[in-house]
């Protein structure tokens, strides 16, 4: 095993875990064996990590804060899912959605893969400058922006942002008149977990408009964009959006305006992720010429799988009911609502409990760690509750296992990369800060990040 330990600001201390002879007798045959492959290696490191991690803890004499959630996060699965992404929709080039995962090192390995980044704020902008990303690489995709950002990022030479209302091209004007500009249209999003068109987004009866004010000002429009909604569910909000867009563009064209780009947004999920790619695919084949550039905002395709949550057992409560003589508990682990589980909050998750370690048996990834599917009342029930002191920090309501689980147990949740820690809070004085052990499943990405 080599081990390697990076310094990062935000998660420290982070450690790398690489097995660079794991699994000598991998398949190479074709993409799909690559990517079952690859999903096999990191189920092991995945396992080795945690496990090197829980088994080195002494409950009875461990130091403040060693009980701690943490992370363990592929950085191979990453790439993978960019290889699955260029085979797909070769045609459009993802600009990675910073908000919702800011990980130091999924940003390093994104930005040596060449894609763009898609960012909000002023932080998030300056995090990928400073990750030595060319301001050509980011778009602004944030269309009501704060005035001192404007002129932030004029002084940094990232020019491509979107507008949505005339109030926002007059700043523009004001404060960057050299912006390169995308117009955001309304979408129909009612499929989405997150919908967006409630707040952004400029109604096909104003676009013409828009576009006029554009002209009288000055400012250069270059393309559109619009979003179908975080974690969209139906694939034909694509081709209606396409062919929204498509109008648009003849409307600008009619200006002048020189039309380059075509921002698709986000929405893609990753267990639909073929079945969407297929519908925007043939849509931007039929509505949009090779000279016009596709780039697109994919987020929580590229991280939600990517990363997976290790929480610790805390306290334990006892519950008897008196009208069937039952007993079931309620299980307090050291992470919540306000925590790394905001997703079921503010993302519409539903995060689903593992046995990592109880007793003295770590047992990731076998089928004794998995719960009793819902309805199968066998086991010994529990509710799941976060470590603050409010009654709304309750991460499962009901879920039932074998094992009788006590105080120093460990649960682990998969698919916690999108939306998690990056809405992390410090309430009820719990840190919003975890460890982060990273592994690499894949060569290629072990060899951009220089591993």
């Amino acid at each position: 095993m080599v081990m390697a330990t990076v310094a990062i600001e935000q998660f420290a201390p982070v450690t790398f875990l690489n097995n660079h002879n794991f699994a000598p007798h991998v398949k190479k045959n074709s993409f799909f064996d690559n990517q079952q492959n690859g999903a096999l290696v990191a189920k092991h490191m995945i396992g080795d990590a945690l496990r090197q991690r829980v088994e080195g803890i002494d409950h009875d004499s461990c130091d403040p804060g060693d009980e701690d959630t943490f992370f363990v996060g592929d950085l191979g699965e990453v790439y993978r899912q960019h290889m699955r992404w260029k085979k797909n929709l070769p045609r459009v080039k993802p600009f990675y959605a910073v908000k919702c995962n800011p990980d130091p090192k999924v940003i390093q390995l994104l930005a040596g893969l060449g894609t763009g980044f898609d960012c909000a704020s002023k932080a998030e902008i300056e995090q990928v400058l400073n990750m030595g990303v060319d301001p050509s690489r980011i778009i602004y995709a944030q269309p009501c922006k704060t005035n001192s950002y404007v002129r932030y990022v004029a002084s940094q030479g990232v020019k491509q942002m979107t507008f949505d209302n005339a109030d926002e091209l007059r700043k523009i004007a004001k404060l960057y008149p050299g912006a390169e500009l995308f117009l955001r249209i309304l979408t129909d999003d009612s499929s989405s977990l997150c919908r967006l068109s409630l707040k952004f987004g400029a109604s096909l009866d104003s676009t013409d408009e828009l576009l006029a004010l554009a002209k009288d000002l000055g400012l250069n429009v270059v393309g559109v964009s619009f979003h179908v909604g975080s974690g969209a569910s139906d694939p034909l909000a694509f081709l209606k959006a396409v062919q929204d867009a498509a109008h648009v563009f003849k409307q600008a064209e009619s200006y002048g305006f020189v039309m380059k780009t075509l921002d698709v947004g986000g929405g893609f999920t990753g267990d639909i992720f073929e079945d969407m790619a297929h519908v925007l695919r043939e849509a931007l084949d039929e509505y949009f010429p090779p000279t016009v550039n596709i780039i697109a905002e994919p987020g929580r395709y590229y991280v939600s799988s990517a990363f997976t949550i290790a929480c610790n057992i805390i306290a334990r409560r006892t519950i008897q009911d008196p009208a069937t003589g039952e007993t079931s508990y309620m299980a307090y682990v050291n992470d919540g609502l306000y925590g790394n589980f905001s997703s079921i909050m503010f993302d519409h998750q539903h995060p689903i409990a593992k046995v990592l370690r109880t007793g003295q048996r770590t047992l990731y990834n076998t089928p004794m760690s998995d719960a009793y599917p819902t309805g199968v009342n066998g086991g010994l029930e529990y509710s799941i509750w976060g470590p603050t002191c409010d009654g709304i920090d309750r991460i499962t309501e009901s879920i039932r296992f074998d094992h009788e689980l006590d105080v120093g147990d460990w649960l682990y949740f998969e698919d916690m990369g999108a939306y998690t820690k990056c809405s992390a809070t410090k309430f009820n004085g719990f840190s919003d800060a975890h460890d982060v052990i990273y592994v690499c499943s894949e060569p290629g990405a072990r060899a951009l990040l220089g591993l």
